[in-house]
């Protein structure tokens, strides 16, 4: 869903246009219908993950060796731009297969991508990332939780807020310190198996002003124990270089988000004001209206230019940090600016809740605050002048 008449970017060839038919029809079906049902609840479905394991939507771009289809950065794009094109925008699969999967792929030892990956790709395993906590946001190098070394094995106490897929989690990467005297270098990830963790805890799942069927949670660790092949890869602290250096990719799953809800907002909008009359005549017959979606389609052309060529450039590894960082600030702010301006346009019926454009105005907030405000944006981006 697009009201963005440009060419497809070099880099999105047939087999991703027949990925993005595919995927969207898939959503539109058997997801899509159920959002006002998650919506209620609060929560979305266990078995939707099973329903994308099994139609091919996850860990696209893992190796077929580890149970992933074998593709590119490419096809998760493809897909990410599904779920924002479908209304999807609360589902957590973008970062169990577009973070948690990779972390696994590039980090883990042998033995760790066969037992784990396979699962995830699957969605028998539910992936989520455990960074932030009460005290700790941005600045990773201020948490508390810690993984202390006991016999053969860790012991891993702390606590975590904000996680993405926190109720579901089977398979949770613990950002933690395994030496609290070494800064940056004494961070390692470890990663927690749900089901066999004594200790683990789920908290509330937090009551958002957006994505209210997402399930961010709390999380509790009290003396977990956990094996030695817990720890992410081979050596302790390389944690952070390993956070660090999958940055990119994380902030352009965001824009990419950012952009998709650009693409969907202008399109109902569209859609809308061609049907609904004012004063005798549709609202788009009105210069205002006219103006103020020429705007927004420019802006949004030159998003969606932008956007691509992140992409393009990630493919081929060329993608730095502080080229993602204006990317992820930049779309960002253009999604809450645009959304907000296609809300306008619906008058009254943009405020009520049966109408998607008055969610996607609730949820397009948080995109500036995670995967690093767009402030911690501005600062990466400021250093390299």
């Amino acid at each position: 869903m697009s009201a963005l008449d440009i060419p497809r970017p070099a880099w999105m060839g047939e087999d991703l246009v027949m990925l993005e038919e595919q995927a969207e029809r898939f959503m539109t079906s058997e997801l899509a219908p159920q959002i006002d049902k998650w919506h209620e609840a609060g929560l979305m479905d266990r078995s939707a993950w099973t329903k994308l394991g099994e139609a091919g939507l996850l860990c696209a771009g893992i190796p077929e060796e580890y149970g992933g289809a074998g593709g590119s950065f490419a096809h998760e794009t493809v897909i990410n731009l599904a779920f924002a094109h479908s209304g999807l925008d609360s589902i957590g699969a973008p970062l169990h297969s577009g973070i948690v999967a990779p972390y696994i792929l590039r980090y883990g030892t042998e033995e760790q991508k066969k037992r784990w990956l396979p699962k995830l790709a699957t969605g028998e395993l539910v992936g989520a990332i455990a960074m932030s906590e009460p005290g700790a946001g941005s600045d990773l190098q201020g948490i508390k939780t810690s993984a202390k070394k006991s016999g053969n094995g860790y012991v891993l106490n702390g606590s975590k807020t904000f996680i993405t897929n926190g109720q579901h989690a089977d398979l949770i990467i613990v950002v933690a310190k395994t030496d609290p005297t070494a800064g940056a270098k004494g961070i390692s990830l470890m990663v927690v198996e749900a089901a066999d963790a004594p200790g683990f805890r789920r908290g509330r799942k937090l009551k958002k002003l957006g994505m209210d069927w997402a399930d961010t949670s709390e999380l509790f660790f009290e003396d977990v124990k956990l094996p030695a092949e817990a720890l992410l890869g081979t050596q302790e602290g390389q944690g952070f270089v390993q956070l660090m250096s999958d940055l990119p990719q994380e902030r352009l799953i965001v824009a990419t988000a950012a952009i998709g809800m650009i693409e969907r907002a202008l399109a109902l909008t569209v859609d809308y004001v061609k049907e609904r009359k004012a004063f005798g005549k549709a609202i788009l017959d009105f210069q205002n209206t006219q103006f103020t979606l020429a705007e927004c389609k420019s802006e949004a052309t030159i998003g969606r230019v932008f956007h691509d060529h992140c992409v393009e450039r990630h493919i081929g590894g060329g993608l730095d940090t502080v080229t993602a960082s204006m990317a992820k600030y930049w779309l960002t702010d253009l999604q809450n600016k645009i959304v907000d301006a296609c809300l306008q346009l619906f008058g009254g019926y943009g405020y009520m809740d049966e109408y998607p454009i008055s969610r996607m105005y609730r949820d397009a907030r948080v995109q500036r605050i995670y995967a690093g405000t767009n402030e911690i944006m501005k600062l990466v981006i400021a250093r390299s002048l």
